[in-house]
């Protein structure tokens, strides 16, 4: 039987099918536990496989494209249009396939083995960090309960433990866990992921892209999937959500697309920037301060955010070197 274009809809341990014809017609409608999607593909002739872009869906992308078949990843939030009436494996698996069946549908790149290898570096430092904030946390609260308090920051941390160790009054039990604690946020302590390499140093040159900033945009970024760094801006949601109408414009906030850290981080290190702007200063460009002058703060550092993205793609995209731009004088 030859199939136009099959659609999956993947779980744990079972998969839901549909497959078309090449006039769009239902042929194909059956699930599959785990251990069987290898076999009963590698059985198939080579044809159009279309999974929704969630956990999982790179690892089977792989695997497809090694047994020949042309597999492509449609993100949910465009499959989610396309569900009638109930939700079920088999309704978003049909779903999946009539959203596939458009023509303009967008898809998303298969990442590679590496690239999901170095993305968990980035995720399971950012749990450390949340985890040492917490740590903290907890041990100033207990500390003020026993009347010690220090002032807040990480730096503060060595300071307290030794006022905790030189109070008296506090209980041998409740200094061996402040003890414990102090040792578990030294334990923590995050090892530096500023790759040495010339791409990663060329990046941290732009005023706000810090070591992190770059890191990031190295591991997570293939520039050859975007036209231009206006085109990689609006990926990352650092553009307005338009609704217009009546031929009108009507321009939102930012739309919040793409990869949700990177803008996180672009949008921290464009406040850093904006927080110390001033005439004469290196990083306050005359645009940047001009901007400031009628517009607030914190969309100020959206915009510089987004023209932030932008170089950054030029630099990855033509191998460039940052061009400090002139000193906004007073």
């Amino acid at each position: 039987m030859k199939f136009k274009r099959i659609a999956i809809d993947t779980s744990k341990h079972v998969f839901t099918l549909h497959g078309v014809d090449e006039h769009e017609k239902p042929l194909l409608r059956r699930e599959l536990k785990r251990n069987q999607m290898v076999p009963y593909f590698s059985k198939l002739a080579s044809t159009e496989v279309v999974l929704e872009a969630c956990g999982g869906s790179h690892h089977w992308g792989r695997v497809l494209r090694e047994l020949g078949h042309n597999v492509r990843l449609i993100p949910p939030q465009y499959v989610k249009r396309f569900v009638k009436r109930s939700k079920n494996d088999r309704n978003d698996a049909e779903a999946i396939n009539e959203a596939a069946a458009r023509p303009l549908m967008r898809s998303v790149a298969i990442k590679t083995i590496d690239q999901q290898a170095q993305g968990i570096v980035l995720k399971h430092r950012e749990m450390l960090v949340n985890q040492r904030t917490q740590t903290i946390n907890a041990l100033r609260g207990h500390a003020a309960e026993f009347g010690v308090v220090a002032a807040k920051g990480t730096a503060k941390v060595t300071a307290l433990l030794e006022l905790l160790t030189a109070e008296n009054g506090i209980p041998a039990v409740a200094v061996g866990m402040f003890a414990q604690m102090g040792a578990h946020i030294e334990s923590m302590e995050l090892a530096e992921l500023h790759k040495k390499d010339s791409l990663c140093r060329a990046l941290s040159e732009i005023p706000g892209v810090g070591r992190l900033v770059a890191t990031t945009a190295t591991l997570t970024v293939d520039p050859a999937k975007f036209v231009s760094g206006r085109h990689f801006a609006a990926w990352l949601g650092l553009t307005p959500r338009e609704k217009s109408t009546g031929g009108k414009q009507r321009m939102g906030s930012i739309s919040k697309a793409g990869n949700e850290r990177l803008r996180q981080l672009l949008v921290v290190g464009a406040m850093s920037v904006v927080r110390y702007a001033k005439p004469g200063s290196k990083s306050a460009s005359p645009w940047l301060l001009k901007l400031l002058e009628r517009k607030p703060r914190m969309l100020a550092a959206v915009a510089l955010a987004n023209k932030m993205a932008r170089i950054i793609w030029a630099m990855m995209a033509h191998g460039e070197v940052y061009r400090r731009q002139p000193m906004a004088t007073a």
